[in-house]
């Protein structure tokens, strides 16, 4: 099953995003701070980061420059899902690491076809995700 790391301050979006991923097949972790975020990344290794950029203590932009600075979780993609979709943030996010870009409100239909391309150009580069062909990664069309 594919893990991923759902990063949002606010109760009621973190539930949402983490009810639809469950009910999709993903297995869910998830945290209200950029600060747990990284601590999270290095720990439970998820095969993807949902990032909230606004959150208290150390933000999206800061968690998400650590985690990819670093080695040992520089592989994971990390989707920034945010409600300030203006270019210039767009631009911020690439600067920051980050692999997409989804802008609140959500809509599913493009936040998974985000997920499903970072999953696939995980498995092109050779990190492949922990699935077997009975979970999402196969619905959506990865193989390993």
């Amino acid at each position: 099953m594919l893990k991923i790391l759902v990063v949002e301050d606010d109760p009621l979006h973190r539930d949402v995003l983490t009810r639809r991923l469950r009910w999709e097949g993903y297995e869910v972790v998830t945290t209200a701070d950029g600060a747990q975020a990284v601590f999270l990344a290095h720990g439970q290794q998820p095969d993807l980061i949902l990032m909230d950029v606004g959150l208290p203590g150390m933000d999206g932009w800061d968690a998400t420059q650590i985690i990819k600075r670093d080695a040992s979780t520089r592989h994971i993609p990390i989707i920034i899902v945010t409600a300030y979709a203006l270019p210039a943030e767009r631009r911020i996010a690439r600067q920051a690491g980050c692999d997409a870009f989804v802008a609140k409100p959500i809509v599913f239909a493009e936040l998974f076809s985000a997920i499903q391309d970072c999953l696939a150009n995980a498995a092109k580069d050779g990190r492949r995700p922990r699935a077997d062909d009975n979970d999402a990664s196969a619905r959506i069309g990865i193989r390993l």
